[in-house]
């Protein structure tokens, strides 16, 4: 704690405590197995993009997405060294339903309008999310982080570039905006996670800052997204499907209907609207890609 507060990077080499390394074990292979389920909803827009030019920048997205979970499983893997596992472990206890993927990759994008969507406001979300760890105390993920950021800055200017062109369009294509506005709204704010311990029962959002992985409280992350975001919406003609939202000037504060956290506990139990189809989906890649994984084992022991 004294290096921590001191402003060092922990490395993965370095002593630890166990609650430190397990915090960051389920956290980092939790964003990376997320960001691989969260390539799955877009995935499904490649090859029904509206031209060839929105199929490339799609393509080009998802090939990113799947970098940063390679990427992150790396980052993890060193720190479950200690304990005799791998990255495939990880693999392993998605598909068994050990660890839960992020709760909007759980939902569904029946239109273009919710590809444009995911890349403007989930991965918005998302950037705050991490921007807020980019000095995080462990030295390999804030390192990691730095190179996400930055693509996934790139990646919301794709999905604000496909949410202003139906903006712009006709009144059908304005009228599928606002549906996948509303579609995602909830799981929008469930993005950042319950504001306490209490709202669902589990938290880990105290024990990050503890350790300096983190700066700001979901609460905080979640308010910093609607001052971002909620002015842009706004000024796009769309209407949020919340009657009470509001800035509260008094209070500082957006003002907000609490989205329905009994639900959002569903969803992260893997009964969410697409849940097991894209388990089972993620399963049978996995299988199918086996003699892969067996090929490049063969190589290194070779070698």
């Amino acid at each position: 704690m004294q290096r921590i507060e001191a402003g060092e990077k922990i490395e993965a080499d370095d002593w630890m405590p166990d609650e430190y390394r397990v915090t960051l074990i389920k956290l980092i292979a939790m964003h990376a197995v997320s960001e691989i389920m969260g390539a799955l909803p877009e995935k499904e827009w490649v090859p029904k993009a509206p031209s060839l030019r929105r199929k490339l920048g799609i393509m080009a997205k998802v090939q990113d997405e799947m970098g940063h979970g390679q990427l992150l499983l790396r980052v993890a893997e060193d720190l479950m060294a200690p304990l005799g596992k791998t990255r495939e472990d990880i693999i392993e206890d998605l598909l068994n339903e050990r660890l839960k993927f992020h709760n909007v990759f759980h939902m569904p994008a029946p239109t273009w309008a919710d590809a444009g969507l995911i890349g403007w406001l989930v991965d918005g979300a998302a950037i705050m999310t991490q921007t807020n760890m980019l000095d995080a105390s462990y030295g390999p993920y804030a390192r990691a982080l730095k190179r996400i950021c930055a693509e996934e800055v790139f990646h919301a200017q794709h999905g604000e570039s496909i949410i202003l062109a139906l903006a712009e369009g006709t009144k059908e294509q304005k009228e599928m905006l606002q549906e996948a506005l509303n579609r995602w709204w909830e799981a929008l704010l469930m993005f950042f996670g319950p504001p306490t311990a209490d709202t669902t029962g589990t938290s880990k959002q105290d024990i990050t800052i503890k350790y300096r992985i983190r700066t700001k409280t979901n609460e905080q992350l979640r308010q910093d997204f609607f001052t971002k975001y909620v002015p842009r919406i706004w000024a796009l003609g769309l209407k949020i499907p919340d009657e009470t939202m509001h800035f509260d000037k008094e209070k500082g504060q957006w003002i907000y209907r609490q989205p329905d956290w009994e639900r959002f506990k569903e969803i992260i139990r893997n009964n969410g609207p697409k849940s097991q189809e894209r388990l089972e989906l993620r399963r049978t890649a996995y299988k199918q890609n086996a003699w892969v994984r067996e090929a490049l084992s063969a190589v290194r022991t070779a070698g």
